[in-house]
């Protein structure tokens, strides 16, 4: 399990690496879209941790449930 869970993490934190240097380049691009690629790359920059949180939550919650 704890290999999954590393597994996991590192691909969180490339993910969002990703995201905030795409946010960063459409920040510095003028282009017609990037506006609204960098709203959507802001958004998935909040959205993705919180979901990731969500997930583990959920997963603590149903193995303690399970290991009562």
């Amino acid at each position: 399990m704890k290999r999954i869970k590393q597994t996991a993490a590192i691909f969180g934190v490339i993910l969002l690496v990703g995201l905030y240097l795409a946010t960063l380049v459409f920040a510095l691009i003028d282009h017609p879209k990037t506006l609204e690629l960098l709203k959507i790359s802001i958004g998935f920059t909040i959205l993705i941790p919180v979901l990731l949180w969500i997930c583990l939550a959920m997963y603590r919650y149903l193995k303690e449930r399970n290991n009562q």
